[in-house]
């Protein structure tokens, strides 16, 4: 069993930046792939961004290239999630999960686990 918390989120005006974190319990967290998924009001829950365990391969939706980072930290069981040049449609609820058998990062069903969520609101 694992247990994911967000934090971090905020609200920010756009151009800005925030820094998300997911701790993770558990002592099995580099196991695990870790993503970032968020949901906007009235959207589905879209995929973000994804990490394998051992931090060496990353997955980005087009949208958010080239201005967010995902990076772990198995010593801290944390991931994160560095959000750059932040737009108004950035705005959702992000959730981070954890994969440990899926095969498909980004994929919605493919994950084991997920966090409470945590708001970005980002004003024009």
């Amino acid at each position: 069993q694992v247990q994911l918390v967000e934090s971090g989120g905020g609200l920010v005006q756009a151009g800005g930046s925030l820094r998300l974190s997911c701790a993770a319990s558990g002592r099995t967290f580099s196991s695990y792939r870790m993503g970032w998924f968020r949901q906007a009001p009235g959207k589905a829950r879209e995929f973000v961004a994804a990490i394998s365990w051992s931090g060496g391969s990353t997955s980005y939706t087009d949208s958010v290239k080239g201005r967010f980072t995902i990076s772990r930290d198995n010593a801290k069981n944390t991931v994160y999630l560095q959000m750059d040049s932040l737009k108004p449609e950035d705005t959702a609820v992000y959730y981070c999960a954890a994969q440990r058998t899926g095969t498909t990062w980004r994929v919605r069903s493919e994950y084991d686990y997920w966090g409470q969520g945590t708001q970005v609101t980002v004003s024009s």
